[in-house]
């Protein structure tokens, strides 16, 4: 049986293409396919789309975001109001 460091270094040596579906491979096997749970994130991944769209609900800055979770991760008082508009 080959060792994991021999077939890491044999891996490593494949043409890209092989290489690219290797990983693919790999990947699917740490997150298998399931119709079910797919075809629910796209319905709600299209709600929210919806949403948004129609005004329903309003979207903020990813840098708006990601001061807020700084913030809090500091212990800051957070923002007291997001920048819409």
């Amino acid at each position: 049986m080959i060792s994991k460091d021999e077939l890491i270094n044999e891996a490593v040596l494949l043409p890209v293409e092989i290489r690219l579906q290797l990983v693919d491979k790999l990947l699917q096997s740490l997150n298998p396919i399931n119709k079910d749970i797919d075809e629910h994130r796209m319905i709600e991944a299209e709600r929210r789309v919806a949403e948004i769209e129609n005004g329903k609900i309003k979207t903020v800055s990813g840098e708006y975001v990601f001061q807020r979770l700084h913030d809090r991760h500091l212990g800051c008082v957070p923002f007291l109001h997001a920048p819409f508009g």
